[in-house]
């Protein structure tokens, strides 16, 4: 009796998934595993490929830096104006004042303009004793504008007095302080008159 040869074993077929004949199986031996959609690429944000560009590049919704003072640029009050006399800054906009009374004639200057601290306190003195020396020879004057010259030279100085000097090198040939008012001798050419005012008030007081 002759036995019939068995029968050759077919492989077994991954049935096709139902729509798109070319997707990937899901299940069984053939089944590719799927990657993480929620796994970081990158070491810590801003790393390549952690949805920047490149290491350090600002993220969506940053803002980019803004522009600043350079290095060693003044900055501050007055840091926008130059002077108008070396250059430099920072500078304030300033007018000092200077007055000559002669007898019935009078006469006014004044200089405006940035200034910076150096030249600003320069002006002042210069402006400051003219008028300390030449400012009284008048009524007017003596009671009058030389008083309020004196004044407006002192508030004036005050905003200059506050800026920082202009840095080495950044400025040209700037205008000589020199002496303080007190320590320049035509600055008490003042007293002449005070001293006589104050001979007019005594003989009044003597005489009444």
């Amino acid at each position: 009796m002759t036995t019939p040869p068995a029968p050759n074993p077919q492989p077994q077929q991954q049935p096709h998934l139902q729509g798109n004949p070319y997707a990937q199986p899901q299940d069984g031996p053939y089944a590719q595993p799927q990657a993480n959609p929620y796994a970081q690429q990158g070491g810590h944000p801003g790393a390549p490929g952690y949805g920047a560009p490149g290491y350090g590049a600002p993220g969506y919704g940053a803002v980019p830096p803004q522009a600043g003072p350079q290095w060693g640029a003044p900055y501050g009050p007055g840091a926008h104006l130059s002077c108008k006399f070396c250059g430099g800054a920072p500078a304030v906009d300033v007018t000092f004042r200077a007055h000559r009374g002669l007898l019935i004639l009078m006469s006014f200057q004044k200089l405006s303009g940035p200034m910076c601290a150096t030249c600003g306190l320069g002006i002042q003195r210069a402006m400051t004793t003219q008028t300390l020396w030449q400012g009284w020879w008048s009524p007017f004057s003596l009671f009058l504008f030389t008083p309020f010259t004196l004044v407006w030279n002192l508030i004036a100085r005050g905003k200059v007095t506050k800026l920082q000097p202009p840095q080495p090198g950044q400025h040209g040939p700037q205008v000589d302080p020199g002496e303080p008012v007190h320590r320049r001798g035509l600055a008490y050419v003042a007293l002449v008159p005070v001293l006589w005012i104050c001979f007019m008030i005594a003989q009044g007081l003597t005489q009444s």
